[in-house]
């Protein structure tokens, strides 16, 4: 059913992000997340946004003065839909950044990378975000040594793609009155061709 996958998605965030702690917003405003989030030194506020249990949205908010920044999600798998799935390591994740080499592109990864606790070099864990025509594909992959040569792969999930489209200066309670540092026109003549977060 939708709300099991949205249960789902919640269970695997909170796994993707190891140091991340679930808060279910209930009647709960921005304003006051966010007050909570600062008080208890949180570095980042993530809220993800879904249209009929299905996942569609994720706002990352970094603490305590920005910059905030929102994507769309699609192409949502979890983890329980792939097959011949590894386990998931608790390691803090290596991070691979993948055609994200424009200003833009390099002003992302800084906001993704700083999700993430600096991992030990022995992690087996590694989370890619890989960028092909301004989405972002999310990856998340364990890893074994088979000799000195070669190392075998084993997705973890969950799986997506994010598609930037706004990044905001402030915090997400101050939404309306912060400066836009970015946003995606998609009706102008040059959208469908234009590259933001490559130098392609």
């Amino acid at each position: 059913s939708a709300y099991t996958n949205l249960s789902f998605l919640f269970q695997e965030f909170k796994l993707i992000f190891p140091n991340g702690q679930r808060m279910n917003r209930g009647k709960h405003d921005i304003g006051t997340l966010v007050k909570a989030s600062k008080a208890n030194g949180v570095t980042d506020l993530l809220i993800v946004h879904e249209h009929r249990g299905v996942p569609d949205g994720l706002i990352v908010c970094h603490l305590p003065f920005g910059p905030t920044a929102y994507f769309t999600l699609s192409n949502v798998v979890m983890r329980h839909d792939i097959p011949n799935i590894g386990t998931m390591s608790e390691a803090y994740p290596h991070l691979i950044f993948h055609n994200l080499n424009s200003k833009l592109g390099l002003r992302v990864s800084n906001i993704l990378k700083y999700l993430f606790p600096v991992p030990k070099d022995d992690s087996r864990r590694v989370i890619t975000f890989a960028n092909q025509d301004d989405y972002i594909s999310f990856r998340h992959h364990v890893y074994k040594k088979m000799d000195h040569r070669n190392i075998e792969l084993s997705e973890v999930g969950p799986r997506f793609e994010m598609k930037l489209y706004q990044i905001k200066l402030g915090t997400l309670e101050n939404e309306k009155i912060s400066d836009t540092e970015w946003r995606w026109h998609p009706y102008t003549n040059t959208a469908k061709k234009k590259r933001y977060l490559s130098m392609e």
